[in-house]
């Protein structure tokens, strides 16, 4: 047999070895790509398998926050998994562009505080400004949610229906449910665009209050007066510094 009889026949072999594998569902073909991909971790995951590069591909895509359920049933995982995985995460993105945000039980990926002026450069985001009553009612909500615009306004002493209202149309605070008391009345507290806004990965980010403004925060006591020279130098600003606001 020549040379080119030769590579004919070798090439048939081939050919015919490559369909028998492929008509066979125990060839080990298929399962090795398969196997290709998941390395590559561009797979699905499989069912109880949640690595922390497909987490962060599914926060990354999600146009909504996550609940740690959604995550569980998504990838059929329980919540010890998911809370792992989390925690794995969050500590990778540390001083990194893309952060963890955690609300609850929801979390998210956001920008993180330092690019904050870069990004909104690009956007065409103006820094949030707030009214020194903004801030106050605002610090109020964050330290003592969820709670009720009643309790606001013992803290605060004042009427504080339409700050509430104007921190509501800008989401930095959020409703929560209603309370138990008579009227069911709304409770509120702070979203996603609270912590994103003040460079915040989760509420345990917030500075700690002077004991005499926390005291009052806790007690709510009627004619209580202005918290805001305390708590507007506790808080931290609109671009993830301690203090400020106007």
């Amino acid at each position: 047999m020549n040379g080119p009889d030769v590579r004919r026949a070798a090439a048939d072999a081939a050919t015919a070895a490559a369909d028998a594998e492929t008509l066979d569902p125990a060839a080990g073909v298929e399962d090795g790509a398969d196997a290709a991909v998941e390395t590559a971790g561009i797979g699905e995951p499989a069912a109880g398998e949640l690595t922390e590069a497909q987490l962060e591909a599914l926060l990354f895509v999600a146009e909504k926050p996550l609940s740690r359920r959604e995550i569980a049933t998504l990838s059929g995982v329980d919540r010890a998994t998911v809370d792992e995985r989390l925690g794995d995460l969050e500590v990778s993105l540390a001083g990194r562009g893309v952060r963890l945000l955690v609300a609850g039980d929801r979390v998210e990926l956001a920008t993180a505080p330092e690019a904050g002026a870069l990004v909104a450069r690009y956007v065409g985001a103006d820094a949030v400004r707030l009214s020194p009553a903004a801030l106050e009612t605002l610090a109020i909500v964050a330290y003592r949610q969820p709670i009720t615009r009643a309790a606001i306004e013992r803290i605060r002493g004042v009427d504080s229906d339409y700050t509430v209202r104007a921190l509501l149309h800008r989401r930095l605070i959020a409703e929560q449910g209603r309370s138990e008391a008579p009227g069911r009345p709304i409770l509120y507290g702070t979203g996603f665009e609270f912590l994103e806004r003040f460079g915040l990965t989760s509420l345990d980010d917030l500075p700690p209050l002077d004991l005499e403004v926390a005291s009052r925060l806790v007690e709510g006591e009627p004619g209580g007066g202005s918290v805001a020279p305390q708590a507007q130098a506790n808080a931290p600003d609109a671009d993830g510094a301690p203090g400020g606001g106007a």
